[in-house]
């Protein structure tokens, strides 16, 4: 009987972009900004994100054994769309097969870099991979649902001692072409990653897409915002959440303002400061998303990209020069409509869509569901 041939590893058939050092100023895609795609919880998450609104439909599938990813592995995307950002910047050749050091990793997103970080970077990379997206957006007329993983796959490259010296993972096709499409893509504040709770950074990210720097901001209610967020929490706790993050006001370059229309129950999100400051400065400070210890963010660092295998630690070869080659969703809608994903609008104007360039969960410790 002839022995079933194996799928190739997608590696063997992708250049590979090599990011070797080098600073990348954060920048965060679109859809997963506006979208519930991700755990809010410390804690493990199996049950299933399902959201709805007109025809937009989002799927988030967990494993039992290692529960769905949550917003603090995102900054594993995080880090590569703002990687994959730079090097188009540069006019570098990138890829979704990208090779790296985890070290780099981890300073560009304010981690630790011991043996526990680097254990919770690899657990990160593993829900990444096990959870099952599927959803409608960004799909033509006839292909209507796509699934991915966050992570295709991915590889260590280790010492006989034991030491990750380089990492490299594949992502989806979906979330590249997400990022490279530079109309989706936005710059966020590095100070993001001192956010310490998954609703906080969810709702950060909510400000950027949806507020921006519109001087008037924008107004939600909690119910909604409820929805959007992909909670487990009960809508009651969920806004006692939302009033104890606006009486913190933790966000960077956001004031929170909770407004009330009877017993409607609304946040408005204002920009503060310049809100044409730039976002990619180093941050002084800044601690694990969660973590009892404190890391540091604002490491010089550097892309180098190219066309073939180059870092020095995978030896077929050496780095060489730079390859160089020369919200029509929700927020337009005033109240609540059925079957629409509907905010209130900006009181003060039409929303303007930003295009400027702008084991636990990864650097967590245990704690309730949400």
């Amino acid at each position: 009987m002839p022995r079933r041939r194996l799928n190739p590893s997608e590696r063997a058939t992708l250049d590979p972009f090599v990011v070797a050092s080098g600073a990348a100023a954060p920048r965060d895609q679109r859809d997963l900004m506006e979208r519930p795609f991700f755990s809010l919880a410390k804690s493990r998450r199996t049950r299933p994100i399902l959201y709805e609104a007109g025809d937009v439909r989002v799927e988030v599938y967990a494993v039992a054994q290692h529960g769905m990813a949550t917003i603090w592995d995102a900054d594993v995307l995080i880090w590569a769309a703002s990687q994959i950002v730079e090097a188009q910047n540069d006019g570098l050749t990138t890829s979704r097969f990208l090779r790296f050091t985890p070290y780099h990793l981890l300073t560009a997103i304010g981690r630790e870099t011991g043996a526990s970080d680097y254990r919770l970077l690899k657990a990160a990379l593993t829900r990444l991979q096990s959870t099952a997206v599927r959803t409608t957006i960004r799909q033509g007329e006839h292909w209507r649902r796509h699934q991915f993983s966050w992570v295709n796959e991915w590889e260590e490259l280790t010492t006989h001692s034991g030491r990750v010296e380089g990492m490299e993972f594949v992502l989806p096709d979906w979330f590249y072409r997400g990022v490279v499409d530079r109309s989706l893509v936005l710059a966020i504040d590095p100070a993001y990653f001192r956010l310490r709770g998954g609703i906080e950074r969810w709702l950060y990210r909510v400000a950027r897409k949806h507020a921006g720097h519109q001087a008037h901001g924008w107004l939600f209610d909690l119910p909604h915002l409820h929805e959007k967020s992909g909670s487990l929490a009960r809508v009651s706790d969920f806004a006692l959440d939302i009033r104890r993050i606006a009486a913190r006001q933790p966000l960077p370059g956001y004031r929170l303002r909770i407004e009330r229309d009877g017993r409607r129950e609304m946040l408005r999100i204002l920009p503060f400061g310049d809100r044409r400051r730039p976002v990619d400065g180093a941050v002084e400070t800044i601690g694990r998303s969660g973590a009892r210890t404190i890391g540091r963010s604002g490491a010089t660092l550097s892309g180098d990209q190219a066309h073939k295998p180059q870092l020095s630690l995978w030896p077929e070869s050496a780095i060489p020069a730079l390859n160089k080659e020369s919200n029509k969703d929700s927020n337009f809608l005033l109240g609540r409509k059925s079957g629409e994903d509907g905010c209130i609008r900006s009181a003060f104007g039409v929303h303007r869509d930003d295009h400027d360039e702008t084991d636990a969960p990864l650097g967590t410790t245990p704690g309730g569901e949400r």
